[in-house]
Formats: C-alpha cells, sequence, structure tokens
C-alpha cells in the first residue's frame, strides 16, 4: 500500500465514524487549548510582574534610615537620623552609578478650591524621576534651582491630579500644602500599582529641600535611591555602598549598621524566577489533559480495530502487507490528534483573548507554547495510536477472516 493511498483510506475511515471521531478529537482539542490559555495566564502574569518592577527601578537599590538601640530598645526601621544628602553625594561618586536621589516623605491633606485630598509627598532631587524611570505626561519637572531655592513647586501623580482637579490640566495652578502654596509643574506619567498593591499615582513629587524644611522640620533623610546600570552592577555597589557608609558614620567593627540596603535587582530577579515555575506549572496542570486525550484515542482505536477486524483480513488476502496496515491505523491516530491539535489552538488562543478581555488578567500569548501543545498533541497520537496500529498489523488473515 503507498503512501497516497494510504491517506485516503485513514480520512475515509475516519469520515465514516465523523461523530465518534470528532468525540475522540475533543479531548486532544481541550488539552491543547488548556495548555495555551494556561501559559497565556502565567505569561501574562510573569510580563505584570516585570513591568511592576521596572517602574520601581529593577537595577536600582535603596538605602533606608535603621534602627537605633537605647536602653536595650530597638526603637525599629527608620528611626535613625544619619542619613544625610551628602552621604547621597558620595555614592553619586562610586563607579557604575547613574543617578542618585536622596528623599524623605511625610503624609498631607493637599486642597484646591473646594477638593482636598490625603496624600504623600515625596521630596526628591531632579534624579528622582531617572532612578524611577518616570517620565512625565505634562508640564516641566523640578531643577536643581528649585532644591537650592526650597522652592513652592511640585508635580503631581496621576491619581492625586484627578481628585484634586477632574478632567482639568492642574499645570500652573496652586494647590495648598498644610498651608503651604505650591504651583504645579508638571504632572507625572500613570505608574499604576506596584508589586504590594500600593498606588505608585497617589503621590507628590518636592523639592527635597523644601519638604525637609517646610513640611518636616529636618535637615536628615530617610533614604537614598540609587539607579546602577543592572544587575551585576547593582549586587558589587552593594557592597561598596555599605562600606561606603559605614566610614561616613564612623561606626566601628562590633557596631550593627545604622541603614538597610535593598536591592531590588535580587527581587526582580527571584520574582521572575517564581513567574516562570508559576508558568510551567500552569502548563504541565494543563497538560494532563493532553494525556487523557490520548487516553481516548487509544480506547477509540482499539475499538475500531476489533470492527474492522474482517477487513483487515481481507486486504491481508488481498496483498495488504503488515506494515501497511500499521500505518493505515497510525494515521488514523495521527489525524485525529493533528485536528484536535488546530483546534485547540484556535480555542486556546480565543479563551486567552477572551481571558484577557473580559477580565483583569493580562494574558501574554507565547508563540512557543502553540508550537509545543500541537508538538506533544501529534506525539500523544503516535504514542496512544501505536498500539491499536501494532494490534491490527499482527493479526493473522485466517483468524481474521473467520472474526464475526
Amino acid at each position: 500500500m503507498i503512501w497516497a493511498t494510504a491517506f485516503p483510506l485513514a480520512l475515509r475511515a475516519l469520515w465514516r465514524n465523523k461523530t465518534r471521531a470528532m468525540l475522540t478529537a475533543l479531548g486532544v482539542i481541550i488539552g491543547v487549548g488548556s495548555v495555551i490559555a494556561m501559559v497565556a495566564v502565567g505569561a501574562g502574569a510573569q510580563a505584570r510582574i516585570a513591568q511592576q518592577l521596572e517602574s520601581m527601578g529593577s537595577h536600582s537599590l535603596m538605602v533606608r534610615a535603621g534602627t537605633i538601640t537605647r536602653g536595650g530598645v530597638r526603637t525599629g526601621a527608620g528611626t535613625t537620623t544619619s542619613l544625610t544628602v551628602a552621604d547621597a553625594e558620595a555614592i553619586a561618586e562610586l563607579p557604575g552609578v547613574i543617578a542618585v536621589s536622596p528623599t524623605v516623605r511625610a503624609s498631607v491633606q493637599a486642597r484646591y478650591g473646594g477638593s482636598n485630598w490625603g496624600t504623600v509627598v515625596d521630596g526628591a532631587t531632579p534624579g528622582f524621576l531617572e532612578v524611577r524611570a518616570w517620565p512625565l505626561a505634562e508640564g516641566d519637572p523640578f531643577t536643581e534651582r528649585h532644591v537650592a531655592a526650597a522652592a513652592h513647586v511640585c508635580v503631581l501623580g496621576q491619581t492625586v491630579a484627578r481628585e484634586l482637579f477632574g478632567l482639568v490640566s492642574p499645570v500652573g495652578e496652586v494647590i495648598i500644602i498644610r498651608g503651604l502654596a505650591c504651583r504645579v509643574l508638571g504632572v507625572l506619567a500613570a505608574k499604576g500599582a506596584n508589586a504590594w498593591g500600593v498606588d505608585q499615582d497617589d503621590s507628590i513629587l518636592a523639592p527635597l529641600s523644601m519638604v525637609q524644611r517646610k513640611l518636616l522640620g529636618i535637615t536628615h533623610i530617610q533614604a537614598i535611591e540609587i539607579q546602577t546600570s543592572g544587575a551585576q552592577a547593582a549586587a558589587r555597589l552593594e557592597a561598596e555602598v555599605k562600606r561606603l557608609l559605614r566610614e561616613r558614620h564612623r561606626l566601628q567593627p562590633d557596631q550593627e549598621d545604622d541603614f538597610r540596603i535593598h536591592n531590588r535587582a535580587e527581587l526582580a530577579e527571584t520574582s521572575a524566577e517564581s513567574a516562570r515555575v508559576f508558568t510551567w506549572l500552569l502548563g504541565s496542570i494543563a497538560s494532563v489533559s493532553l494525556l487523557v486525550g490520548g487516553i481516548g484515542i487509544m480506547n477509540i482505536m482499539l475499538v475500531s480495530v476489533t470492527e474492522r477486524t474482517r477487513e483487515i483480513g481481507i486486504r491481508m488476502a488481498l496483498g495488504a502487507r503488515r506494515r501497511d496496515i500499521l500505518w493505515q491505523f497510525l494515521l488514523e491516530a495521527l489525524f485525529l490528534s493533528a485536528a484536535g491539535g488546530l483546534l485547540g489552538i484556535l480555542l486556546g488562543v480565543g479563551s486567552a483573548l477572551a481571558l484577557g478581555h473580559f477580565s483583569q488578567f493580562q494574558v501574554a500569548i507565547a508563540p512557543w507554547s502553540i508550537l509545543l501543545a500541537f508538538s506533544f498533541a501529534g506525539l500523544v497520537g503516535v504514542f496512544f495510536g501505536l498500539h491499536p496500529a501494532r494490534k491490527a498489523s499482527r493479526l493473522r488473515p485466517i483468524e481474521a477472516l473467520r472474526y464475526e
């Protein structure tokens, strides 16, 4: 039996029992669709985490004020007053540092006209926007001149701008922050929530010196944001920054650090790895349904061999070789799995797009998942179709012709 004959015979055999063939392929359809949809959800979650970490400055270091001990009692994180602007300037001189911004934060009530909104003011330097990779949606940022003069200017986050001004542009308007009149220079681009669910747009950015002196009444700073050139540079700089600050704060070897360093590059790497494991876990769980579909194919093909025993005997009597019978039944199993794979791709892609459209899930359809699912479906067809095909090819012609 030549290939040109084997294909039509296999297709005709399936068409004669098209309802049964469709129900058999349904397991593969659901399996392939599930794998593609679940991997799309996992890849979407991975992309979302990457975006959130990128918005925070994924290749950055954060130095925060540490804790002090008084009378054996530790006062908690952020209570030391040893971090200064001079520390930030010294860190900026280290090789591999792209940008540095000392910061302080104050909770305030902002007012404009008859509207008011409780938010936070981040006092920083112009380098803050570079560290956070945070562009402006409109207007201009404040400059070093504003910082030097402790000028009453600010830049609003999207949430604050919406709550105080609605749809009207706030650029050039004056808002009241704890009795201080501050002119709005610009509006930050939307960032959304960070990895911990905190709205990054619900904030006001103002010159560091103004927030220090006129809102908090302090001379120290609470944190230093450091932008590095990459994950490797961040790991190297973490040790250098620690050494530098210990020297500047004159800490003895037996004294603990009065600051804390957080490496966001490590957080980004850990989160990315967790997201990858999550994606593979979803794909592995969904692939179980492909195995169930393969068992269904094997079951139906065994039934088909039993039903067509006399037909097999007649073909062998007319000169069909064992490998011809083997290939005919194997091709039928492959057709079932391939058709199920193609329809499963449509189901999976459609389900993923629908899930992304009608829910808050972010999905990312990975081309490799489509190829992997379809290839796996083909392997399932070969693996589970081989046993029935071999059983058919090993039938003895005389016994097959006598079968009722």
